[in-house]
């Protein structure tokens, strides 16, 4: 028997492009928020963009080459808020989703990661692994059997 999982990238740049939108403000600051829960892939998703970054627990200064600026902050209910100057909103949407996409695929290597890992102690051998060109992951585990 074996088991396959198809690991398929999210995208919640849609979700961020939509609340940037709502939260234009005047003064030229497009503000967004996101849900991202580890700190240091955020600090990574970052810099993978070309961002210098200055990043604390619940702080990051972050400075692109193309004069873009970012503070992003996160609240009590770990939502980050990202407030970018030097951009306008398309840009400032741009950035979030190029963020997005960079911790996505750091998140997807974490997870096949621990799937590579952790599948010999569930009785599980990698059979194989395929990506594809829109960088899902197809796995083919076999199930081992215990011999009596």
């Amino acid at each position: 028997m074996s088991v396959t999982m198809l690991l398929v990238p999210l995208a919640m740049a849609g979700a961020a492009a939509v609340k940037a939108a709502a939260d234009r403000k005047a003064d030229g600051v497009c503000r967004v928020a996101t849900r991202m829960r580890d700190t240091g892939m955020l600090g990574d998703a970052l810099r993978d963009t070309g961002a210098t970054v200055t990043l604390t627990d619940d702080h990051a200064a972050v400075r692109w080459t193309d004069g873009v600026d970012a503070t992003f902050s996160r609240d009590a209910e770990g939502i980050w808020s990202a407030h970018f100057s030097g951009a306008d909103e398309a840009g400032a949407i741009r950035k979030v989703s190029e963020v997005d996409a960079a911790y996505g695929r750091l998140v997807q290597r974490a997870v096949l990661e621990r799937l590579r890992d952790q599948a010999p102690a569930a009785g599980l051998r990698l059979e194989s692994e395929t990506v594809a060109a829109d960088t899902s992951v197809r796995m083919v585990f076999q199930v081992q059997r215990e011999r009596a």
